[in-house]
Order: structure tokens, then sequence, then C-alpha cells
């Protein structure tokens, strides 16, 4: 059983600061900073490039992209880091339909994230002939997967809502419809036990920089199912994919295995960073993760309702249809987010009119909830958010 009072020790918090955006952002492992350090100052300091060979920088990220897998429910060699999750979602989506020709149809959801669309989007243009992104409801998912759809790309939780997609039974409808699936991981990963290797799926990628803490801009990680990996021929082939980059062949040839789906030179300042993180989630038990995630949003949901009833729930009540957060909607949702930041608890909002809260077990707690329900009671009750400076939109919402 993991100890969360513990885990919590583990993460830089501000004194006096609820940090509800771990879904977001998550906060700073305190051996991260000298795990950075040493790869700063051991390795690249005295080792220079001799540390691609004697830090093992080359094989991070397939080494790292093995912790991954077990928070993701994926076999050995499946998973392999670096790049951005756009780019990743890009290699997945143009692996998956070279390999499910003639189909040409890309089936989506109005809750994914807009960039996974923006790549379907541009995927489309750069092919033409015919090839479509469909987007229905979230709902409609799985009533929409017919003998036309060469892949679905869905992110299994919206980003938004928290409403968590059913990956197990979209796969199956997917596969009996002979389409493949991506799953977008962003706000899985880390938030719930996660089992694609049981829910049969064929690719998944997803970032690191929210529940799993690598820092602003941390490396995303693409999966390949075994079953694929010698078949996927990865668009973007970049150097470190290739079968012996050191040959300087002029001739692509890609790695076996998921390693193939390596582009560039891999990030090792945000691995190290993220290897702290790991670290901790080495001992975390994911289905005591998941118990203590659902207590913590069942307990905040039943505060607010309680204490601000001009908010809606915009989050499923239902625990199998509910990620690692919740989310209420307000067309203030903006202005009243200030104001709840001002005073020292920490979400997001997300357009048009969502607050949105995360729920991080490994550094949130009862206590945490009950501030949080608190402050946003306060604000709400007096119209603490009816000032000029709560509504005007930064840059970053």
């Amino acid at each position: 059983m993991t100890d969360f009072a513990a885990t919590k020790d583990l993460f830089h918090l501000p004194e006096g600061i609820v940090y509800l955006d771990g879904n977001s952002l998550g906060p700073l492992p305190k051996t991260a900073a000298a795990r950075v350090a040493k790869t700063v100052e051991a390795e690249w300091g005295q080792m220079l490039i001799a540390g691609w060979n004697k830090a093992g920088w080359m094989d991070k990220p397939m080494s790292v992209g093995n912790r991954i897998a077990r928070l993701i429910g994926a076999e050995a060699n499946s998973v392999a880091m670096g790049d951005t999750l756009s780019i990743k979602v890009y290699q997945a989506l143009a692996s998956a339909l070279e390999m499910n020709a003639p189909r040409k149809v890309i089936l989506s959801d109005s809750g994914n994230f807009p960039s996974d669309l923006y790549m379907a989007q541009g995927l489309c243009r750069t092919l033409g002939a015919g090839y479509d992104l469909k987007i229905v409801a979230p709902e409609q998912v799985h009533d929409a997967i017919d003998e036309t759809v060469a892949v679905t790309l869905i992110t299994e939780v919206d980003y938004r809502t928290g409403r968590k997609h059913d990956m197990a039974a979209i796969t199956a409808k997917a596969h009996s419809m002979g389409a493949l699936t991506i799953w977008d991981l962003a706000h899985s990963a880390g938030a719930f036990p996660v089992e694609l290797a049981k829910a049969g799926a064929d690719f998944a990628c997803g970032c690191t920089y929210k529940y799993l803490n690598s820092g602003p801009g941390g490396p995303a990680f693409i999966y390949v199912a075994p079953r694929h990996q010698d078949r996927a021929q990865p668009a973007l082939s970049g150097w470190q994919g290739h079968d012996a980059p050191f040959d300087f062949d002029i001739t692509y040839r890609p790695a076996p295995g998921a390693e193939r789906m390596r582009v560039g030179t891999p990030p090792i300042l945000q691995l190290a960073a993220l290897e702290a993180s790991l670290d901790i989630w080495d001992s975390v038990d994911m289905n005591a993760l998941r118990r203590a995630s659902l207590g913590l949003t069942d307990q905040f949901i039943a505060g607010v309702e309680a204490a601000c009833p001009t908010l809606t729930l915009a989050t499923p009540r239902d625990h199998k249809d509910r990620g690692s957060q919740v989310s209420f909607r307000h067309p203030e949702g903006y202005a009243i987010m200030q104001a709840v930041i001002a005073r020292s608890v920490i979400g997001d909002f997300r357009a048009p009119d969502i607050l949105r809260f995360g729920f991080t077990p490994l550094f949130v707690g009862a206590s945490e909830v009950d501030a949080a329900v608190a402050t946003l009671a306060d604000v709400m009750a007096n119209d603490l958010w009816d000032r000029p400076e709560y509504k005007t939109r930064k840059k970053v919402t």
C-alpha cells in the first residue's frame, strides 16, 4: 500500500499553496534539481561528448520508456521517449494509416485536445486523395466506428471535463470493424492504472510534464504494440530511429521494435528530471492511487455542490467514467479561477466556461480538498471574482 503522506514530502510545494493543477504541470520532485545538476556537472561537464556512451545517454529513450511502461500497462521495450506529444501523435497516425490502407478515415471526437486534431488535419492535407478526419461527440465514438474507419484517435480522458472513455470497449469495437486505435494518454498516465496490452491497444502516446512531473516541456512517449513493431513505418524517419545511426547511411533503415519511433536527439536534461520523478512512481501502487483519487474527487464534488450552487458539475459522477480531475462550469469561469488562484488555490481555466481542478494523491490529500472548497465557497458567496483584474485574460489560462 502506498503511503501518500510520505510521497507528499518528496515534492517541493510552496508554503501555503494548495496545488490542484498537477494535471497541467506537475510539481517539482525534491531530488530533480540534484539529478539534473549531476547530469550537467558530472556527466556533461566532466565527460563531455563521452557521456553518450559512459553515462548511457544514448539508451535513455528506451530505458526510461520501460519505466513508463509499468504505469500504462505496456509490454517491455514497447515505449520510446522523446520529442513532443504532437510529434508522437503524428507518427502514430501516419503509421496507422499506412498499415491500414486503403482506408482513409481518422475518427476522433470533439472532446479531443485540439493539437491532436490539428495534427490529423495537417496529415490529411498532406496526404490528400480523400483522407479525412471525422469528428463526433464523445458519447458517439463507439457507434461511429464502422468499416470505413482506418484509425481512431482518442484522448482517453477529456482535458476539459475529465470524462473517461472505455478503452477496452472502443478498442474491441475498432478491431471488430478492422480499424486500428491510437490512445492519447496525456491525462491518463500517472492519473490511474492504464492497461494498454490488456485492452489490445495498437498505438498510444502521452506527455510526462503533467501527472509524471518531468517539468515544463518534458519529453513525450509513444507506445507501439509488439505485434505491430516491425510493420509500423515512421513517417518522421529521424536518424535516432535508424537501425545503425552512426553508420550514417543515406538510406533510412528502421531500427527494430519501438525504437524506430525515435526521431531527434533525446532531451537528456529533461529525461534526468523525469527519472527523478519516476524514482517516486516506482513505489506507487496504481490501484491504491486510483482509490485515493476517486475519494478526493468525490469529496471535492460533494463539497463544492453543497457550498456553490451556481457552479454546474461538468465531470461524470460515475467512477468508471471519471479521470482524476473535476471540472465545474460557470459563465464567469475565468474570473472565478483567477480569484481562487489569488487566494493560493491553484487550478486552471479552459474555454469557454470550465474551472478545472486536478487531484494527484501523491501530493494532494483531504485537507487540501477542504481548503480548496472553503476558498471557492468564499469567492462565490461574496462575489470576490467580480473585479476587473480577474477578468483580463492572460496568455496562459
